[in-house]
């Protein structure tokens, strides 16, 4: 049999996963992807969609309009299906991508009672994406009790910054509550960070723009985070799909004190209504956005790249200078104008851009001769986690 790890995310509308074949790792520690696909639309047309590694379609599933369905519906469907299609596997384990280990975890961990409790209170710091992991963790444990699972967290690989990044400039009593600097996407980042010594593997100072519904920059020297554009959750940094990055604390107060919003309704705002879809008023689809004329929708790209900008310049004096930058995650590996659009200010730091490579996704989009080289690297959370799991997992059952 086949021993078997799975690896779920779970968010709001949706469960992506992937299995991955425990027996077939190569030299970089890359497991074999056996599968991979989603149940997504959960909330009211929920489908799932399941491809073989090379992309083709195994299966799908469509429960119809105007139904909905919870994660461990998801979750159980998704495992019945690969148990009967994928015969002779033999489940060793389950991964999870968890958003915030807090304090108490900077590495994957098995999950316990007494671990979830744990992470269970982080909720309040991140509510948009903690309690949603979770879900997935309790779903699965119902489906197949007693299953090994493990915590993989996007805070972790930001835990290298130094601790004047981690900090805000706030009174004790509110940073041992436990406000600080965590910073997240680090499991994308973790994962970039081992791809792009195969690329460019003079690069030590390496800006990299995870660029999805999602989106923060990090700035790694040698591969370690050093600083990171998601804050204390996960609202600010760069504008995002319908988040909308930095915003003066002082406006905060301000709606709060013009009783325009209370504080239910004003982080419900901030979580949905802002960002791309609030500057434009059109949608939070980076894609229909570009290739509208609107100058509302001009406007919100023409918002997105400055933002892009000022980090990068900022990360360029925190890294004394700038060997690689590198583009990743939706928008980062298919928007092309985009790309472009950040690329073109970029000439004063020594990038010679690659239109046409540009257009053709990468890898490389800077010229042979450019100063700073310039990247297009798909990322692979699901196959970074499947890595953590076996590696603790393994660990774990050694004698």
């Amino acid at each position: 049999m086949t021993q078997t790890i799975f690896v779920f995310n779970a968010g709001s509308t949706s469960v992506k996963f992937g299995a991955y074949a425990v027996d077939d790792v190569d030299e970089s520690g890359a497991l074999a992807l056996l599968c991979h696909g989603q149940v997504d639309g959960m909330q009211d047309a929920p489908q799932f969609l399941v491809r073989s590694a090379s992309s083709e379609p195994l299966g799908r599933h469509e429960w119809g309009a105007g139904h909905s369905i919870d994660h461990q519906t998801a979750l159980h469907f998704i495992v019945t299906w690969l148990q009967a299609d994928f015969k002779g596997m033999n489940v060793v384990a389950a991964g999870h991508r968890v958003v915030l280990g807090g304090a108490r975890f900077e590495a994957p961990v098995l999950i316990k009672d007494d671990i979830l409790v744990y992470l269970t209170s982080l909720e309040a710091v991140e509510p948009s994406h903690q309690a949603l992991n979770l879900n997935g963790v309790r779903a699965l444990a119902k489906v197949f009790p007693g299953l090994p699972q493990v915590a993989c967290f996007d805070s972790s690989f930001h835990r290298t910054m130094p601790e004047v990044a981690q900090t805000y400039a706030l009174p004790q009593d509110v940073r041992d509550a436990g406000v600080r600097h965590w910073g997240y996407h680090g499991t994308s980042y973790d994962y970039i960070s081992r791809q792009i010594p195969k690329f460019a593997p003079d690069a030590r100072r390496v800006v990299v723009a995870h660029l999805g519904g999602g989106a923060s920059m990090c700035a790694m020297l040698d591969g370690r985070s050093i600083e990171t554009s998601m804050g204390f959750g996960a609202m600010s940094g760069l504008p995002m799909a319908t988040r909308p990055g930095d915003v003066p604390p002082e406006v905060l107060c301000y709606l709060l004190r013009s009783k325009l919003f209370d504080a239910a309704s004003l982080e419900k705002m901030l979580y949905e209504r802002a960002g791309l879809l609030g500057l434009s008023g059109i949608s939070d689809d980076m894609k229909v956005l570009q290739e509208s004329s609107d100058p509302r929708a001009v406007n919100a790209v023409a918002y997105f790249v400055h933002a892009m900008l000022k980090y990068l310049g900022a990360y360029v004096a925190i890294l004394g200078g700038l060997d690689a930058v590198v583009f990743t995650a939706g928008v980062g590996e298919h928007s092309a104008p985009v790309r472009a659009a950040l690329c073109r200010k970029l000439a004063w730091l020594g990038v010679k851009f690659d239109e046409q490579a540009n257009k053709a996704n990468g890898p490389r989009i800077s010229s042979p001769d450019s100063k700073v080289s310039v990247w297009v690297i798909p990322t692979d959370e699901e196959g970074m986690i499947a890595q953590h799991t076996l590696k603790l997992v393994g660990c774990l059952s050694q004698p």
